[in-house]
């Protein structure tokens, strides 16, 4: 025998042994899949009403218009038949290579395979030219409503991107030469990294993003130092160690989403937003808000005002003796900071001098990308599910905001870790977007209905507290960032509703990128610019046309903003006080809660 028929006989049996591991895979695979507990249906697409509205759409259509539809028709069997014919052709020449393609880039078909072998090129050509198509078709409906179009678009895309080839092993040549090369072991390694990511999950499939491992908060995540100074039901109040030997009289109170943990603004040292403000001299507070679990379902709006923003700013006051304190609001957390500065406004309660919003909606009128999930198909699916578990897990939120950018967050992780064998990567970004919240029951439902379908707090008003809550009510001063490229909070709509608020006193920010990377964009990076226009009372288009673009972080103007609405400077603070004793090192204990699955 040869050296390398020997060769060859060792790996031929290595990818026999590998294909028997996966024969035992096969096994637990389904196993962990006869446990799962089916999610329901609402959830997973709309009623069929929607469908069936599109395909009366399109029948119509082709019965008032045929010639336009068999127009298009026509169209696409010749582009397919054509490049058949010109792929036959270099065949028959003996050539093995692929005919021309004129297809657009894209990035999912990098590999070279994709552009010059016959086979893979073919595949991919008759994808897009069929996608094509689809989109084509999709966007000429005619005769639906707005939210029914922007629905069959969505739904019709997510098919388009389940549909693509690099989704399958037979047909993703990175794939099938990782087989190759490993001899089967990186279908053994994607099969075991399935298995695990279902078993993690009750046997409903989250693709982990980053590698859970790498990580530990408190040890190289979430590490600003300082104290847990008080503690309720709702949340920990944490107060960060000084890094200056005086700081500014009016303390910082942080408050993040509670969808996600806070330490978003403390993941590594060289982007922590928390320890950057401390290095500017401010005495920074930030809540850290309870993972809820199923006792929490009657837990509301209110209960977070009431037992959060405002417990947070009077707990904030008498540990810093300080009449005022400047917020700060993330996301749903600037949304519901609004809210609280509208209760204040009616109680004649002026605690807060001043109040930033990172990525805020206020004026949910036009629902964005978010349209497809907010009819009441969805949110009925949602009630139901609230019903039964008492709280909107947060896996179910998770894949929502996943399949808005199905590419880079289900079906490319999906590619690398299932069919690849690959670990995920040890990206802490990716770790804290796995490390989601639920959120309690009556809470999901009073923001889905009221505010997000419903846009109560910008047109009659909101009932919350015993009160009316209007966007009009909120008159101090505010700033408000959001992010050019941000699909979550749209930075033109958040403008919209910045707008309606009746302060004088306003500054709206624009930064590069988007909802993550635009505001957690520290000055040492140099990376993302932003934008900045005095005049508020412009439309949108027109405030970005005449802004001025700023290389670098807004950080620093933001700063600015705030040192000059944050008193004079004092000695820097202790922890606490006699009323407020430290009860646990940060990031206490909250942020280590798991979300209820």
């Amino acid at each position: 025998m040869t050296t390398n028929e020997k060769e060859t006989g060792e790996n031929l049996e290595r990818m026999n042994a590998n294909l028997a591991k996966v024969e035992d895979l096969s096994k637990r695979l389904v196993d962990v899949l006869s446990h799962r507990k089916p999610l329901r249906k609402e959830l997973n697409g709309p009623e069929a009403e929607v469908f069936m509205n599109a395909a009366n759409a399109y029948w119509q259509d082709m019965f008032a218009n045929p010639g336009k539809v068999l127009e298009n028709q026509l169209e696409l069997w010749s582009k397919s038949v054509k490049h058949f014919v010109d792929a036959q052709n270099v065949l028959m020449k003996g050539q093995v290579s692929a005919p021309q393609d004129e297809t657009p880039t894209d990035r999912r078909f990098s590999n070279p395979m994709w552009q010059n072998h016959p086979y893979f090129n073919f595949l991919k050509q008759q994808y897009m030219l069929n996608s094509e198509a689809i989109t084509r078709a999709v966007s000429e409906l005619e005769g639906l409503e707005p939210k029914d179009q922007q629905r069959i678009e969505y739904f019709s895309r997510q098919i388009i991107d389940m549909m693509s080839p690099t989704n399958f092993l037979g047909t993703n040549p990175d794939a099938l030469e990782r087989a190759v090369e490993t001899e089967g072991q990186s279908l053994v390694d994607g099969l075991e990294n399935l298995i695990a990511d279902l078993e993690a999950n009750d046997g409903e499939l989250i693709v982990r993003l980053a590698d859970e491992n790498a990580f530990e908060i408190g040890r190289n995540i979430a590490t600003a130092p300082g104290k847990v100074v008080f503690r309720n039901r709702m949340f920990e109040l944490l107060q960060f160690s000084p890094s200056t030997e005086s700081v500014h009289e009016i303390p910082l109170v942080i408050f993040p989403p509670w969808i996600n943990k806070y330490y978003i603004l403390d993941l590594k040292e060289q982007n922590s937003m928390i320890r950057w403000c401390v290095d500017q001299g401010y005495t920074v507070f930030i809540v850290s808000w309870i993972n809820p679990d199923r006792s929490y379902a009657d837990v509301g709006i209110s209960e977070y005002i009431e037992e959060g923003f405002l417990t947070a700013i009077d707990e904030t006051k008498k540990i810093t003796k300080q009449k005022q304190v400047n917020a700060v609001g993330y996301c749903i957390a600037g949304t519901t900071l609004h809210l609280t500065l509208s209760l204040m406004k009616q109680r004649g309660d002026k605690s807060v001098k001043s109040a930033t919003f990172f990525t805020t909606l206020t004026d949910f009128g036009d629902q964005g990308e978010f349209t497809p999930f907010l009819q009441n198909d969805f949110i009925d699916g949602i009630d139901d599910e609230i019903e039964e578990e008492g709280l909107l897990r947060s896996f179910i939120m998770q894949r929502t905001f996943s399949f808005l950018r199905s590419n880079d967050l289900v079906y490319g992780p999906a590619i690398k870790s299932y069919m690849m064998g690959e670990a995920p990567p040890a990206f802490d970004l990716l770790y804290w977007n796995g490390d989601g919240s639920g959120l309690p029951g009556k809470m999901a439902h009073e923001y889905l209905r009221k505010l997000c379908q419903q846009n109560q707090f910008v047109n009659e008003g909101i009932e919350l507290c015993g009160e009316r809550l209007h966007i009009s009510d909120v008159d101090i001063p505010i700033c408000s960032i959001t992010c050019q490229s941000d699909h979550i909070a749209r930075w033109a709509d958040c403008y919209q509703g910045f707008q309606k608020t009746k302060s004088r006193s306003k500054t709206f920010i624009v930064s590069e990128s988007g909802h993550i990377a635009g505001i957690v964009n520290p000055p040492s990076k140099k990376k993302y610019g932003h934008y900045a226009n005095a005049d508020t009372k412009l439309t949108s288009e027109d405030w970005l046309e005449g802004a001025t673009f700023h290389e670098g972080s807004w950080w620093p103007r933001w700063d600015t903003w705030l040192s000059s609405r944050s008193g004079k400077k004092i000695e820097a603070r202790e922890f606490g006080d006699s009323e407020h004793p430290v009860l646990a090192d940060a990031p206490g204990p909250y942020v280590m809660t798991k979300a209820t699955r």
